[in-house]
């Protein structure tokens, strides 16, 4: 019998697969450009580089995050040759916590590549450009965020308790002390917070925590696993200091300790309270989020004698400020809760114009009860996916003007391929700045029928 042979290695038909590179290693790179989302490019050895803090002209060291076939995603360790744009940046964490990949950009250089990034989706996809680009929408660059995750996990080997925001590229957690994006009410919390869950006696039974400031300040745990009354006291005594209410999530929905206590937010302009629970969604840069609804109102232009149709509606955030000047909003959303916590925020602000339906939007508008009357004007509002299925039955609704609100610009250019082949023209477009030190892009499109 043959001896086997051993250490011999197959190689797939097409030749000799090249090595993987390890995560961790470090590579020295010079950026050549930047990525839609912000990242520099760089090129190596038949590999594409996407490296989270370099800038174009750049010469950095790089650490692997991670390797899939030829591109290799990293994260800057060290500048050996900055680009005259670089800032230093304003967050201690910066390089290690995921939250904001571009604060080594000026405010005003950050803005102008989300610009790009829309101009570039809307040509590339679509092959459109609007007739107007719209300035961007934008407000404070630090302070402005008024709802956080923040990530909480019981470490068994080290038999400590993890509580930050995740870090690049990773499920790591960093521990954060300070965070310079969120609003002023929240940072005495978050500053206080890990030290107060390490108390408790149960860390492994966890989960994250949700913080919120609107009209009032909220603080949400989520558990696995019963508190005790001595946890109870301990949290209690934690939101009382802060001025905070206290939600739990345990089974079933997030519910606050004290019942009574009401939570939401303002949009002051139109005079407007709206309920809101811990887990609704919410934009959390509130003077950005008031500017975008005076900014689609405007675009929109409805008149008192109009129909007007809000799709994705939410808590009512478009719909109520339109209900104030229109004849009638219908308003649709495919989560059932929020539906009927919008109904309820129409009803608490006197709007009776307003009809709310809970409808799948991910799927064609099917001829509905509340779209057999046709509407004027359309507002939609989804979320990354866009709403394929729904523009490809615009048009039958009779809709003369059409605003979309995007938080993609990838998907709003393939809608917009969609709108265009149904007759309508992109009039007018431009970049909402929701997150800023992020490459996220939101964007407002105002189309009109031909």
């Amino acid at each position: 019998m043959a001896k086997p042979v051993r250490g011999l290695r197959f190689q797939p038909s097409g030749g000799s697969r090249a090595a993987q590179i390890p995560v961790g290693k470090k590579q020295r790179l010079t950026i050549e450009r930047l990525a839609n989302d912000g990242r520099g490019i760089a090129f190596l050895e038949g590999r594409t580089w996407f490296v989270v803090g370099a800038l174009a002209g750049e010469e950095v060291e790089a650490r692997v995050l991670g390797a899939h076939g030829k591109v290799v995603e990293a994260r800057t360790e060290r500048v050996f040759s900055a680009s005259d744009l670089r800032r230093p940046a304003p967050c201690a964490h910066a390089g290690r916590c995921g939250g904001c990949s571009v604060q080594h950009l000026p405010h005003d250089e950050q803005l102008a590549l989300k610009q790009r990034m829309l101009a570039e989706q809307l040509s590339r996809v679509a092959g459109v450009e609007p007739e107007e680009w719209a300035p961007p929408l934008s407000g404070p660059e630090f302070g402005y965020r008024r709802r956080a995750r923040v990530a909480v996990r019981w470490d068994a080997k080290a038999k400590k308790l993890e509580v930050g925001f995740r870090a690049a590229g990773s499920q790591d957690i960093v521990a954060i002390d300070e965070c310079p994006v969120l609003v002023q009410p929240l940072q005495p919390i978050m500053s206080r917070l890990p030290a107060m869950l390490q108390r408790l006696s149960k860390p492994q039974a966890l989960g994250h925590v949700e913080l919120f400031s609107g009209s009032a300040i909220a603080v949400l745990l989520r558990h696995m696993a019963p508190l005790s009354a001595a946890d109870l006291e301990i949290l209690q005594a934690f939101c009382a200091f802060h001025e905070a209410q206290l939600w739990l999530h345990g089974e079933g929905e997030p519910q606050p300790v004290d019942p009574d206590q009401a939570l939401g937010y303002r949009l002051e302009p139109w005079n407007l309270q709206l309920a809101y629970r811990p887990g609704d969604f919410v934009q959390v840069n509130a003077g950005v989020n008031e500017a975008m609804v005076a900014q689609a109102l405007e675009w929109l232009a409805p008149q008192a004698d109009e129909r007007v149709l809000d799709l994705f509606c939410g808590l009512g955030n478009f719909a109520l400020p339109l209900a104030q000047n229109v004849r009638e909003v219908v308003a649709v959303e495919g989560v059932a809760t929020m539906v009927a916590r919008a109904a309820e925020n129409a009803a608490s602000n006197n709007l009776h114009n307003t009809r709310f339906f809970q409808a799948d939007l991910s799927q064609p508008l099917s001829d509905a009860e509340w779209a057999r009357e046709g509407f004027s004007a359309v507002l939609l509002d989804p979320p990354r996916d866009g709403a394929f299925e729904v523009v490809r039955k615009l048009a039958s609704l009779g809709a003369k003007r059409l605003v979309y609100v995007s938080c993609n610009p990838a998907t709003l250019a393939r809608d917009t391929v969609e709108l265009v082949k149904q007759g309508y023209r992109l009039k007018r477009a431009g970049i909402l700045d929701m997150f800023p030190q992020t490459a996220h892009v939101e964007a407002m499109a105002l189309f009109e029928a031909s």
